[in-house]
């Protein structure tokens, strides 16, 4: 079986707002097409990875590629490492100072090269798709004559315009918690759905009346709620406009957070089935981030554990449950209840005290591959407690 290609790569990703670290030091990718979980308590710092990954902040450190190309970047690694080298070279021998200097000058130049990206990476794209453009109808437009080529020459036009408002970030879209505050109540669902294709430079308003009505009943809606506002509709609905707002921009990466969490038990389950059912008609890859274990089990091929802004666990979702090895993992999946009272009279909840559970006063713990596929956050001495655990 080919490996499938990665989609998304989150390398060292760390997220600081002034002294609180929201997330510190996350690593991990999304392979195209497939479902990435990613659990954890509330506060734990599952949004913000979102949030940053989509680029409504600027990130602190770490680096993220989108298809292969680097759409963030922090610089904190990059100045934290020129001032170590600095203060080292107040006591460095002759032979070291020059080692330092040239550490120094290559550090510069990364972290211009990752400004430059973080800053460019929308316009670079965009000139790539209308080089793109150009390729395709040159040859077009000079075989062309007459009425066909005016017909052309139009085509071109639209494309090219399109071309120039192309972005990264439109190909990776967001369904957001709330579905209240994330609809704005002055805009109606055809507005609101509608804006995104506005704001990319479609101006025909029969295409644009032709995907909002499409995408409508692809949600489960009808063309009669595009003229309605959001207060008129119940909080499933509100989600499922969401979801048509996102997928009308055709985007490759869906970043769903916590979309059911504010909804009945009944109506997640109809907005799990819908998302599975775009994901598949569609060819969507989805970063689905929720705090519920059970929810995530069933929709997710691989989960990430995430716990005061680190990585703590990540493999697939039924080596995730078969063999959890973080003591956070093992404490989240026993608070999971069974609809089975005999099970419930006996469950045992299992409480996770990091102080108490790890020991890493001589070494720090490090995301390390304890089996094939499946990572977790441990020391040398854990590392190889784990491995015992599973008979390696």
């Amino acid at each position: 079986m080919p490996e499938q290609e990665v989609l998304l790569r989150v390398e060292h990703l760390c997220q600081y707002f002034k002294t609180n670290k929201a997330v510190d030091d996350v690593s991990f990718d999304i392979k195209k097409g497939e479902v990435f979980g990613l659990v954890g308590e509330s506060g734990c710092g599952k949004t913000t990875t979102g949030r940053s990954i989509i680029k409504l902040y600027d990130i602190t450190s770490g680096n993220i590629f989108f298809k292969g190309k680097r759409i963030a970047a922090g610089t904190l690694s990059y100045k934290k490492a020129i001032a170590k080298a600095r203060a080292e070279m107040k006591t460095a021998d002759p032979v070291r100072k020059a080692e330092l200097k040239s550490f120094i000058a290559d550090q510069r130049v990364r972290m211009k090269a990752a400004i430059h990206d973080h800053k460019n990476c929308d316009k670079l794209y965009a000139n790539l798709v209308a080089e793109e453009v150009d390729k395709k109808f040159q040859p077009l437009l000079a075989a062309a004559k007459g009425d066909e080529l005016q017909k052309l020459k139009e085509q071109y036009a639209y494309e090219k315009r399109i071309a120039r408002k192309q972005r990264f970030m439109t190909q990776i879209q967001m369904i957001f918690q709330d579905p209240i505050a994330s609809l704005d109540p002055r805009m109606t669902v055809y507005e609101t759905i509608a804006e995104g294709l506005v704001i990319r430079g479609e101006k025909d308003k029969q295409v644009i009346d032709e995907k909002v009505y499409s995408v409508l009943e692809m949600v489960g809606l009808v063309r009669e709620h595009a003229g309605r506002y959001p207060h008129e509709f119940s909080g499933g609905q509100r989600q499922r406009i969401g979801v048509a707002r996102a997928v009308v921009m055709n985007p490759e990466l869906i970043i769903a957070d916590e979309p059911v969490s504010a909804l009945d038990v009944s109506i997640q389950a109809q907005v799990i089935n819908l998302l599975n059912e775009l994901r598949h008609r569609l060819g969507l890859t989805i970063m689905f981030v929720a705090h519920d274990l059970s929810v995530v089990k069933y929709f997710s091929d691989r989960i990430g554990v995430m716990y005061f802004g680190k990585l703590v666990e990540l493999a697939t979702s039924d080596e995730l449950f078969a063999h959890p090895l973080h003591p956070y993992t093992k404490s989240l999946l026993s608070a999971i209840p069974l609809p089975d009272p005999m099970y419930e009279k006996k469950r045992q909840r299992i409480k996770y005290d990091p102080l108490s559970v790890h020991d890493y006063s001589k070494e720090q713990p490090t995301l390390r591959e304890v089996s094939p596929g499946h990572f977790v956050q441990c020391n040398q001495a854990e590392f190889e407690a784990y491995q015992k655990e599973l008979g390696l």
